[in-house]
């Protein structure tokens, strides 16, 4: 990793050590459930710990001929192949986040390693359980409801639980290659 990358690592966790010292009710700590925060189509999102191995700064990739358009290219990320893909681009969206400021979630489960573009990274996020609904207040578009575990309500919006690994899953996720 990176001495920079290591840093906003760092500063993640500074942050969400803050976030959760304010979780404290008459001097007890509430149950919690931690993810890592996104936005996607201007909503927030969260993924479960386990889901994200790494976030980065979009590397150079380069491009691969015969590839679907959201399948960015791949890049070497401490002498492994990563597949770029963007997110927003694989649901048919386009994103009004200039790349520079876009992320990617690294995925590693198993054989799939993958980095998925998305439009902005939060970091570390605590949640208190009781502030977790089946169903969120908010709506998303529909071509996301498959990936969707619910939603934390914080401050007036919801952060909506989403499943990378059955994104990562996906028969059409997995197929990149143009037909």
């Amino acid at each position: 990793m990176s001495a920079r990358g290591f840093l906003k690592l760092l500063e993640y966790a500074e942050r969400s050590r803050q976030r959760a010292r304010g979780t404290l009710v008459q001097g007890e700590v509430l149950d919690q459930w931690s993810g890592i925060g996104f936005r996607l189509f201007g909503q927030h999102f969260v993924a479960t710990m386990g889901e994200v191995a790494e976030v980065l700064p979009i590397p150079r990739y380069t491009a691969v001929p015969g590839v679907k358009p959201w399948m960015r290219g791949l890049a070497n990320v401490r002498g492994r192949l990563l597949p770029v893909m963007d997110l927003p681009d694989y649901f048919q969206q386009v994103s009004q986040v200039p790349e520079s400021r876009r992320r990617i979630l690294v995925v590693d489960m198993g054989d799939i390693f993958s980095g998925l573009i998305v439009d902005e990274v939060f970091g570390m996020q605590h949640f208190p359980v009781r502030d977790y609904r089946e169903r969120a207040h908010t709506t998303v578009p529909a071509v996301l409801h498959p990936y969707l575990q619910g939603a934390f309500w914080r401050q007036g919006m919801d952060w909506h639980v989403f499943s990378l690994s059955r994104l990562v899953q996906e028969p059409s996720f997995m197929q990149a290659a143009v037909a």
